[in-house]
């Protein structure tokens, strides 16, 4: 009979030397996950358009969690504030192990009183911010054989909502962008996985948060019946970024109650 296979004692999650490029980090979810993997010991650059906001952020981190954490402003949108993003990154943190594309927009309505110029402006963030941040860290992981990548989808990227099509649109495309880019840099040591949150109570929700239709189409759709506590992304992104989602990659992790078990 075969002895049971012995297991190394060494903590998975531990992000000891490891540092992570946050955009949209300034608050909300992008700043929970932040936290989060500060507090699994990463190094960490928050992203924000607005630079005061990104320090502010940052210097909350340093403080709580000891680790190394810098605020820096760029528009995802716009390549050349991209690439300053890196190379302020890689000088200030050294290096990019993991980045958490958290930026994003959603502009509510029925489509036929939604304008193109809107459509436009929630893929240009969603979307092609996303994909150019992707694009930006992959030359440094490859040289170091080692990545996560870790893209904020949505469930609104796997079920539809009434009045969410640009929104939904975007994040459709962000889950099949991260799958393409998961086949794409496996042989390079990099990982690529989406995270689909459900109803968490942050700013983009607030509008809704008491109203009808969030209690009857967002929050009644989960099983937990809540909104969720934006420490409760947290798990989810530091098990990405870790050794311990080592052979997890194209995959869409839902942090959602149960709303897309119905």
């Amino acid at each position: 009979m075969n002895e049971p296979t012995s297991l190394p004692g060494i903590n998975l999650f531990d992000l000891t030397g490891r540092t992570a490029l946050v955009t949209g980090g300034s608050k909300g979810l992008g700043y929970a996950m932040a936290a989060g993997l500060a507090s699994a010991s990463a190094d960490v650059m928050l992203v924000s358009r607005h630079v005061d906001e990104a320090q502010a952020a940052a210097a909350n981190i340093s403080r709580d969690f000891g680790r190394k954490a810098i605020g820096h402003a760029a528009d995802v949108t716009i390549p050349a504030e991209v690439d300053a993003m890196l190379a302020a990154a890689e000088r200030e943190l050294g290096k990019v192990d993991i980045l958490v594309n958290s930026a994003g927009i959603n502009i509510r309505g029925p489509i036929a009183e939604l304008t193109p110029e809107q459509f436009d402006e929630v893929m240009n963030v969603n979307v092609k911010g996303t994909w150019l941040c992707c694009r930006a860290v992959l030359a440094g992981m490859r040289a170091r054989k080692w990545g996560r990548v870790i893209n904020l989808a949505s469930s609104l990227g796997l079920v539809g909502l009434a009045g969410r099509t640009p929104y939904t649109a975007s994040k459709g495309a962000v889950i099949q962008m991260t799958r393409s880019l998961a086949l794409e840099t496996a042989v390079d040591g990099i990982t690529a996985n989406a995270i689909c949150p459900g109803p968490f109570l942050t700013e983009m929700n607030l509008p809704i948060a008491d109203s009808e239709d969030g209690k009857k189409f967002v929050v009644g759709a989960t099983a937990l019946k809540r909104w969720a506590r934006l420490e409760e992304i947290q798990g989810a992104a530091i098990y990405l970024a870790s050794d311990a989602a080592s052979y997890v990659t194209g995959a869409t992790l839902a942090v959602d109650g149960g709303w897309t078990a119905q």
